[in-house]
């Protein structure tokens, strides 16, 4: 029979969420929240009342939620039931559902809980197909106990165009023997009681000997070894057998340590200004597969040390000798990512590796620049949009270049009426050349020009400030600083969320 739900009651949300194979930190981020969310938490049990699921996902439960513990009437195909064994589940499944279905139509969610994938051969299905009809329902799929057992077991499923066949232990072992004859890769599930059968199929088959047993993946008590080693007393039914396919034998596939060609490469890598959130996927990618990081100590620091590879920090004035270090490196069959803060194309490491990459010793090395995020448009970003115009980008260093060159080019940026975004306006050593500038721009400026200043973007030590070509005061300009100095037509707005300051695109005629 089935409950009429209450009209005036909203009705609450069926959850079928999957656990995983049984290491509780591989239930996933959306289970462990709607876990901890749900007033009624529903999981199965033998009659001994012990719930793998639940166990599984106890420590994100309350301790406070409802539990609607589901214990089996039977758990071998022995009953007095006079519909059988399927009869007495049928039975055992619609009383279940009906009481779930009282937590629903009272308005409260229920997670039934479900070791491995809800849809894979899973426990929950019984309740969806019972109950999804009238119910919200929602289905968090886990990783299932093959990918938790090919895991543990350190071997490839599948890969190309082999084929993964899933099959239960309770065929007909004629069935078994022809599927794992015909096969590239086999789990066979529903161990325990069917495991002599299974090993049987397995022997038909002639693959006896390239067979694994799993048992409890992941969870404590796990257990591998050769399915042919295994006492058929010792098999739970939560175990599996697994047939990985020939191409994955760890024994024929070579383990290269060096590129097939002989050498490796150098990504010259653009960090972004600060953090992981403002780094792009394929410089995090640069970053994870390579073999050998080089770069200036601080900004090698910014990268998640990973023990597989080595890590190389320099001064920040010897780039030439850090770009032959990385080609070096290359050249020997390693792949290796030089990093930079911001864009590595932008007063960064990109020029210093192409040039050097340029001797012929380093002909055949491959070279790729991975942008990065600028420091000049982060801040930018910060206060609205200054370079939404005609723009210039400029170093205020005359370490590699003379300081005359410098004060020209800022005077012609200024009678150009370009917007300026300058890079390394002071250091420890270098405090006059912010004044300086200033001072060209103003022979060509409104003193009430917009000037944007602009330390450490991105970091929890991050200060923006706006105010004007006359109120630069060079002591508020330190080394960690950018400067974007306004055109005669960028402007700064008062709007309700402040202050906001951006160039128009359309130049007066």
């Amino acid at each position: 029979m089935e409950l009429a739900p209450d009209p005036a009651v909203k009705s609450g949300r069926l959850y079928g969420v999957g656990l995983g194979p049984g290491d509780p930190e591989l239930v996933t981020v959306k289970a462990a929240r709607l876990i901890g969310a749900a007033g009624v938490i529903a999981y199965h049990s033998a009659r001994h009342g012990r719930s793998i699921a639940r166990s599984v996902a106890a420590p994100y439960l309350r301790g406070d939620q409802v539990e609607e513990a589901l214990v089996y009437p039977v758990t071998t195909e022995t009953t007095d039931h006079p519909g059988g064994y399927q009869g007495a589940l049928d039975d055992f499944y619609a009383a279940c559902a009906i009481r779930l279905a009282e937590h629903l139509d009272a308005g409260r969610d229920v997670v039934v809980l479900c070791e491995g994938d809800p849809m894979f051969y899973g426990s929950y299905m019984h309740m969806h197909k019972r109950l999804a009809h009238r119910y919200e329902t929602e289905v968090v799929p886990g990783v299932t106990s093959v990918s938790g057992a090919a895991a543990v077991l350190g071997r490839p499923l599948v890969e190309r165009d082999e084929t993964l066949t899933v099959l239960p232990g309770t065929l007909p072992a004629e069935t078994l023997a022809a599927h794992i004859g015909s096969a590239d890769s086999v789990a066979i599930l529903k161990l325990g009681r069917t495991f002599e059968k299974v090993r049987d199929a397995f022997v038909a088959a002639g693959k006896l000997d390239d067979a694994w047993y799993v048992e409890r993946a992941t969870a404590a008590g796990e257990r591998i070894a050769p399915l042919a080693d295994v006492d058929p007393a010792s098999v739970p039914y939560f175990s599996l057998a697994l047939l990985p396919s020939p191409v994955n034998d760890p024994a024929v596939v070579p383990v290269r340590t060096v590129p097939a060609s002989g050498m490796g490469e150098v990504a010259v890598v653009g960090l972004g200004p600060a953090g992981r959130p403002w780094l792009t996927p394929e410089a995090w990618d640069a970053l994870m597969t390579a073999d050998e990081l080089v770069g200036y100590g601080p900004y090698l620091d910014r990268v998640p040390v990973n023990p597989r590879q080595k890590r190389h920090a320099t001064d920040n004035r010897v780039e030439a000798e850090r770009a032959a270090h990385a080609l070096e490196l290359a050249l020997s069959g390693s792949r290796v990512a030089v990093v930079s803060s911001g864009d590595p194309g932008v007063f960064a490491m990109a020029s210093a590796v192409l040039e050097v990459s340029c001797e012929a010793r380093f002909a055949g090395v491959p070279v790729r620049v991975v942008p990065g995020l600028t420091a000049a448009h982060a801040v930018a970003a910060r206060v609205g949009a200054p370079l939404g115009h005609d723009y210039c980008v400029l170093s205020l260093s005359d370490q590699l270049k003379p300081w005359d060159v410098v004060a020209d080019r800022i005077s012609a940026a200024a009678r150009a009426d370009l917007v300026l975004a300058i890079y390394n306006p002071a250091s420890r050593t270098r405090t006059w050349q912010v004044a300086a500038a200033r001072d060209l721009l103003l022979e060509h400026r409104s003193p009430d020009t917009p000037v944007i200043i602009g330390r450490s973007v991105g970091t929890p030590g991050e200060d923006v400030r706006v105010t004007t070509l006359a109120d630069l005061d060079p002591a508020d300009v330190d080394m960690r600083c950018l400067l974007i100095i306004g055109s005669s037509t960028t402007r700064i707005v008062p709007r309700e969320q402040g202050n906001v300051v951006f160039t128009p695109r359309r130049y007066p005629a």
